[in-house]
């Protein structure tokens, strides 16, 4: 093990009331905007009223959003008029989305958002069931600096105001430093200045433990949550990886890069922040046998085990690779009378769902002597083994950790041996000859921020809000005729699935209002997108895209219900579909 930074962060709510004490004056109004949640926020409040300071005391971190949770009174409100700052070099969005998800919060309230030029804060006009109407200036506290990759950033910050009694203007009006910027920007200082070498990969596993006081909130609306624990997370992941493409001379959105496994593990609720970034080994577990799952009720992700165990209990001809750890890539192929398909799932393993699916749907075509197909139902063991390790802390955050290889790229991209985990696939396609690949995916089921790096998700801004499930195909020019008839036969058998497009319009419904559009065409209440793609190694490439990345019950059930039906479906389609 090699530790690179292990550094205790000063608590910037112990630091400003050590501040307050010398720099505010009983009779003065003191407002301030942290990374805090808010009962930590209340009882500084309430030790800084005892000393004759009237003090306000906010998150840093979706503002709006906390402004009507908290102050708004939102309980007798008829409708909310509110105007977002548009700023250059913000995203256009940034604003309206990170007023997410007000439209949906409080059902009966019809909530408008119309753009501001140029003003740092939101205006929000309120008007009250009873007649009342009152207007709001809702600060969003924000700082341009410098990232990782010497891009200028507009980001969410710690700010302090000051008032004397009865003036009109703050003393002080200035931004401060927090715990939250100082974590992420000494643990990606530490990653710059080492010396990394240049063969990839650089390390097997590059961990990056902290512990924050954080925001850590659900809201009454799906499965959104405010989480600025999550929130690190996903900025250190991704910055992570920015900075060793940067390093490489490939391109932000590259794909291919090698790195090694990033590990962000970031802890919720510490009284001392703390950030630790170590280069370690990873541990691959032993595989024991267990009790056979019931896949078709699995309210929950399955065990790395029980995937193993359900994939080994397929009957075919097998195929197998190993992962970069080590961990096996199972699979089998059915041949059968119909043209074949590929099933895969995992690629991404933080998406849980389509694993199950995958199985499922096997064990369904398995009964007709017809289908021939093949299906890999977890392609990326050594991702699923992190998401379940990170999982036991945190169940509901996204972990993007896991979202790639052990070795920092994503599967799919890789272009050439040793192929490792992305063999199998290859096998599959060679052994069937299949014409159609349905790869089975997920996206967050709720909204996805780097705060630190702009905000909305570099690279994946059209995935940062839910928006129901979703279908992408894929195709070679030649089958162009035929693809639309495809997706409105496919769309049509999935959206009888009960539940299903009740689930998709109001996840539609809560987000348009603060992305602005709508997505196009939407068949049978899917929304599905289609590109032309020559050079796809499948004629036919079918992607599903559900809602998954942190759900459990009957939402998980239902949504591994779609991702199998999702299948059976096509591949019965695919089956009566001439080749072009």
């Amino acid at each position: 093990m090699t530790v690179l930074l292990d550094e205790q962060v000063p608590r910037t709510l112990d630091r400003l009331l050590s501040r307050l004490e010398h720099d505010a004056a009983p009779g003065e109004r003191v407002e301030a905007w942290l990374f805090e949640g808010a009962a930590r926020r209340r009882a500084a409040e309430r030790r800084l009223a005892d000393r004759g300071v009237t003090t306000v005391l906010r998150c840093a971190y979706k503002p709006l959003v906390h402004f009507f949770l908290e102050e708004a009174d939102a309980g007798t409100l008829r409708r909310a008029t509110i105007r977002y700052p548009v700023v250059d070099g913000a995203h256009e969005k940034r604003f309206r989305l990170e007023a997410y998800p007000l439209a949906a919060l409080f059902p009966g309230v019809d909530v408008r958002l119309l753009p501001a030029p140029g003003v740092s804060y939101y205006q929000v006009d309120l008007e009250r069931r009873g007649g009342g109407a009152e207007t709001h200036r809702v600060f969003a506290p924000n700082r341009t600096r410098e990232d990782h990759l010497g891009e200028r950033v507009l980001v969410p910050a710690g700010w302090l105001r000051i008032t004397r009694s009865g003036d009109d203007r703050p003393r002080i009006d200035e931004p401060i430093a927090t715990e939250y910027e100082t974590i992420f920007d000494r643990a990606m200082s530490a990653v710059r200045g080492h010396d990394w070498g240049t063969r990839e990969p650089y390390f097997e596993q590059l961990v990056i433990a902290a512990e924050i006081p954080d925001v850590e909130e659900p809201l009454p609306y799906g499965e959104e949550c405010l989480s600025t624990c999550e929130a690190l997370h996903e900025e250190l992941y991704f910055s992570i990886l920015e900075f060793f493409k940067r390093r490489a001379g490939r391109p932000i959105d590259d794909r291919t890069t090698r790195p090694g496994q990033v590990v962000p593990d970031i802890r919720q609720g510490a009284e001392w922040p703390r950030v630790r970034v170590a280069l370690e080994t990873s541990a691959v577990e032993t595989h024991r046998a267990g009790s056979p799952v019931r896949l078709d009720s699995a309210a929950g992700p399955l065990a790395l085990s029980e995937v193993w165990d359900a994939a080994a209990a397929l009957e075919g001809q097998p195929i197998s690779a190993r992962s970069r750890q080590g961990r096996p890539v199972r699979g089998v192929y059915r041949p059968g009378r119909r043209p074949a398909i590929v099933v895969t799932a995992g690629q991404h393993a933080n998406e849980t769902t389509g694993v199950v699916g995958a199985l499922r749907a096997a064990r369904r075509l398995a009964e007709d002597s017809g289908a021939s197909f093949a299906v890999i139902p977890l392609e990326n063991p050594d991702g699923y083994a992190l998401h379940r390790h990170l999982c036991r802390a945190n169940p509901k955050h996204m972990h993007h950790a896991a979202r790639y290889t052990a070795l920092g790229d994503d599967l799919q991209s890789r272009t050439h041996e040793p192929w490792d985990e992305k063999g199998a696939r290859l096998e599959a396609q060679r052994m069937s000859g299949a014409r159609l690949h349905i790869n089975l995916h997920g996206y967050p089921a709720h909204e996805w921020t780097r705060p630190l790096t702009g905000y909305l998700p570099r690279g994946f801004q059209t995935w940062s809000v839910p928006k129901g499930f979703y279908l992408i195909l894929r195709h070679h020019r030649a089958w162009a005729p035929r693809v639309r008839g495809f997706l409105e036969a496919l769309t049509a058998r999935i959206a009888a699935v009960p539940g299903l497009a009740e689930f998709n319009r109001s996840q539609l419904a809560a987000s348009e209002p603060h992305t602005g559009e709508r997505p196009a065409p939407i068949l049978h209440d899917i929304p599905c997108q289609i590109t032309e793609d020559d050079a796809a190694p499948f004629p036919l490439g079918l992607i599903t895209e559900f809602p998954d990345e942190t759900i459990y019950g009957d939402l998980f059930v239902l949504a591994h219900t779609v991702q199998m039906e999702t299948v059976l479906a096509a591949e019965a389609i695919n089956a009566e579909m001439p080749d072009p």
